[in-house]
């Protein structure tokens, strides 16, 4: 594992914003952490970077403690935080420079690039650009950095479609290039859409971890019937969960291939039949919405 925590927890006096979060970030994935404000994202994101140390567990990038080795880990990692402060008197220019020269690994015609494709105005002064603006140059810096690990906290916010459609083309690209990149989202079509694995996080909590891959072939059927529903065949009842709506419909849920459920299906006597992917936000629904 390229990221590995162990019970980490955080607390304030009384207030625990982490409490007991384990899990692993593996090299070369895209990992997203999911969660209303609140929920500890943030905190975890800065632990990691050494930037508050944990009241217990442990945390590691790359091989280095997040306490001890703090130093190594930010230079094995560029940072997105939720909300980049720039020099306000700088132009755009002069920021791409500024943090070029601070740091090798940031490649300065990366970055101008990666503006270009942002629709960014690098000439305009920071202090007159926009919230959205000053996001976009805040990413320019930290996705032309060669670094082991990207971490964005909320990296899309405040921008409007068409830039967030390309800071997700972005994060594909560093994942194409070999980098690890971890990033918190309130837009869950956004992290179903780019990473291989995520965790919900609810009052400080790991309450939840899904692949996307096996998300995907997670569906629900809602069938009306015509006559009786009849037993579920025996090879089929360790992969579905049946239940009604409240309009009598039957529900049935499953994780595994269609192919079985749809052939049992064909057999009954079907009014109506609909079946739509659960997705990430069926998931989320279970432990924030509805929880």
């Amino acid at each position: 594992m390229l990221v590995e925590a162990d019970q980490l927890t955080k607390r304030y006096g009384t207030f625990t914003a982490l409490d007991g979060c384990s899990l692993g970030v593996r090299p070369g994935e895209v990992f997203g952490l999911l969660g209303p404000n609140g929920a500890g994202k943030t905190t975890f994101l800065r632990l990691l970077l050494g930037f508050i140390h944990p009241t217990s567990g442990t945390a590691r990038v790359a091989g280095h403690d997040c306490v001890r080795d703090s130093l190594a880990v930010r230079a094995a990692t560029a940072y997105l935080p939720g909300e980049a402060r720039l020099f306000r008197r700088m132009s755009g220019h002069t920021v791409l420079d500024f943090f070029a020269g601070l740091r090798r690994e940031c490649r300065r015609e990366e970055s101008t690039k990666i503006a270009r494709r942002l629709d960014l105005d690098c000439s305009r002064q920071v202090a007159r650009m926009s919230t959205g603006m000053r996001q976009k140059l805040a990413l320019a810096v930290v996705l032309a950095t060669e670094a082991t690990l990207v971490i964005l906290d909320e990296p899309t916010a405040n921008l409007d479609p068409t830039a967030r459609a390309v800071v997700l083309d972005l994060v594909r690209e560093a994942r194409a290039a070999g980098r690890t990149v971890m990033f918190s989202s309130h837009v869950l079509s956004e992290v179903e859409a780019t990473c291989d694995r995520v965790a919900i996080l609810r009052a400080g909590r790991v309450v939840h971890e899904q692949s996307i891959a096996q998300l995907r072939r997670h569906h629900r059927i809602t069938a009306r019937l015509e006559g009786a529903l009849g037993e579920v065949p025996a090879a089929l009842r360790e992969h579905v969960t049946v239940s009604r709506d409240r309009d009598g419909n039957v529900i049935l849920e499953t994780a595994d291939s269609l192919r079985p459920l749809l052939g049992w299906l064909a057999t009954l006597p079907l009014g109506e039949v609909r079946v739509d992917p659960v997705g990430l936000d069926g998931v989320y629904d279970r432990f924030h919405r509805h929880g």
